[in-house]
């Protein structure tokens, strides 16, 4: 499903919650499709069960899976009341990356392309 990176100073467990999160929001993951087992993924990465744990825990808290008793754990239905602490979190790195953009001298326009083709191609 993915792997990890071992040079990137983020916690284990913050990368597998920003990977599930990744591939839910872009439509690899669906709504109810069943997410790994805590022990089938902990056996993939070969890590600490816990770990994995504690970012499906996390998860769950933001709304993004929820866990069924015995049956395990699936995307969450998109919430209908979306937390400003996601749309900020989201407007932050757009802004980062508006600043890389400018940096490497792409054109307005040329970007402005990308984001309208990738909004609407989304809806």
């Amino acid at each position: 499903m993915f792997q990890l990176d071992h040079k990137d100073p983020r916690p284990l467990y913050e990368q597998i919650k920003g990977k599930v999160k990744e591939l839910i929001i872009s439509g690899v993951l669906k709504e109810n499709d069943k997410v790994p087992s805590v022990r089938e993924l902990a056996s993939t990465l070969t890590i600490n069960p816990n770990t994995i744990q504690k970012a499906y825990r996390d998860l769950e808290t933001e709304g993004y899976i929820y866990s069924l008793r015995a049956k395990g754990s699936f995307v969450a239905p998109k919430r209908e009341v979306v937390k400003r602490s996601d749309i900020d979190e989201i407007l932050t790195e757009l802004s980062a990356l508006v600043s890389k953009i400018r940096f490497l001298g792409i054109a307005y326009e040329e970007a402005n392309e990308i984001l309208i083709k990738e909004y609407k191609g989304k809806e």
